[in-house]
């Protein structure tokens, strides 16, 4: 029996390469004309409409004027109730803070809480801002590698307690789900987690920014939901911006869990670090209020598209290592198995014309590793997969 054709999914699929390419922002502004580019991450698709109206019409009525928040922005309540409505977790509204993104909100909390020299954990490889910031900053990086096993990247448990109690550490870095891997953590690997926390008294700085981008069977489970004590050791991290492709709005929230440092963050200058854009939350508040159905439909296309790099590069390049995502929009490839050759990011670039990201800045054992942004259109992802495998199987062969 013939497999039923694949159809192009409206909003998605048909995207125009000179539409793509006329783009100011830098997934398709940087390349030269002729790469397809699949490297930050970024979507191809259009901004999803319920966010278009809200914006066009906030603009339309000639008001951007001084928004009247005398207690904060009306992303606090949004937040709590969109973290009730799908994970469960009862978030307090008054702990949020809003920042512009998700790597201040890091270097915020990082500034707040650890000192110069002092440690912070963190899991490897792992996304290169987050690394630069803890260089930055002279925290001490302590990596924590994830593990490539048959059934996927998994977490050493016994490794990170004994780096965290080795290094001294102050905090933890927890990306999840992970970016680049694709991972969701189940409760019982965050329970792991929590114990380690707990048992070295470890501020936990958790980034949550893909958590509505788990394929399905996966779940995201919020780490500051898992216990009391979770919750208060725990700053949460997390925007609209990854899972409805609004990365220029420059919007994301901070949950605090510790009483104290939430309590340092408001004894700063209230403008110090910044305020968020009303037209940010403006767009934020659209997403998560009237965005549900538009997500629905990326999440069919985002599982369409990871199955069907998952299938071609198994098929192509049986050598290639790579496990099927469970989160994001992201596919991480070790290419070592292909045998020795220069890096693969400037190689499938030169051959095939194809900008892709990985490598060292991914963390110290990230070398040989690609990764694949395949949130684009159908078509324009064929093409991607035809120019990597066609550079890369002539590395195999």
């Amino acid at each position: 029996m013939n497999a039923a054709p694949v159809r192009d999914v409206p909003g998605f699929d048909g995207l125009r390469l000179d539409w793509l390419r006329a783009r100011g922002s830098v997934k398709w502004h940087r390349p030269e004309r002729d790469v397809l580019p699949a490297w930050v991450a970024d979507m191809d698709f259009p901004v999803p409409p319920p966010v278009v109206e809200a914006l066009r019409e906030t603009v339309d009525g000639r008001d951007l004027g001084y928004p009247d928040w005398p207690d904060g922005s009306p992303l606090r309540t949004a937040f709590a109730k969109r973290m009730a409505e799908r994970f469960g977790w009862a978030a307090s509204a008054r702990r949020v803070r809003e920042q512009t993104d998700l790597i201040q909100c890091l270097q915020l909390v990082l500034h707040l809480a650890t000192s110069d020299g002092d440690a912070v954990a963190v899991q490897t490889p792992n996304y290169p801002p987050f690394l630069a910031t803890l260089r930055t900053m002279n925290r001490r990086t302590v990596p924590v590698p994830m593990l490539d096993t048959d059934d996927g990247w998994r977490m050493d448990f016994a490794a990170l307690d004994t780096a965290v109690k080795r290094s001294g550490c102050k905090a933890l870095v927890l990306v999840n789900p992970h970016n680049p891997t694709g991972r969701v953590l189940t409760r019982e690997e965050l329970g792991e987690i929590a114990a380690v926390a707990r048992r070295h008294d470890l501020l936990v700085i958790s980034d949550e920014i893909h958590a509505e981008l788990a394929h399905a069977p996966h779940r995201h489970v919020p780490f500051a939901s898992l216990s009391e004590d979770a919750a208060r050791r725990t700053v949460t991290l997390t925007s609209a911006t990854k899972a409805f492709n609004l990365a220029a709005i420059r919007c994301a929230v901070t949950h605090y869990g510790p009483d104290r440092l939430l309590a340092l963050r408001d004894a700063q200058p209230p403008d110090l670090y910044g305020t968020v854009s009303p037209l940010g939350v403006v767009a934020t508040l659209a997403a998560w209020e009237h965005g549900d159905a538009w997500q629905r439909d990326l999440l069919a296309v985002l599982d369409r598209n990871r199955r069907r790099v998952h299938a071609v590069l198994r098929d192509r390049l049986p050598l290639l290592r790579h496990h099927l995502p469970e989160a994001t929009y992201l596919a991480w490839l070790d290419t070592r198995p292909l045998g020795p050759a220069e890096p693969p990011v400037e190689k499938v670039l030169r051959d095939g014309r194809v900008l892709l990201d990985g490598g060292t800045p991914f963390g110290p054992d990230a070398d040989g590793f690609l990764r694949l942004n395949f949130a684009t259109s159908r078509q324009v992802l064929e093409d991607i997969l035809n120019r990597v495998t066609g550079v890369l199987g002539r590395q195999e062969g």
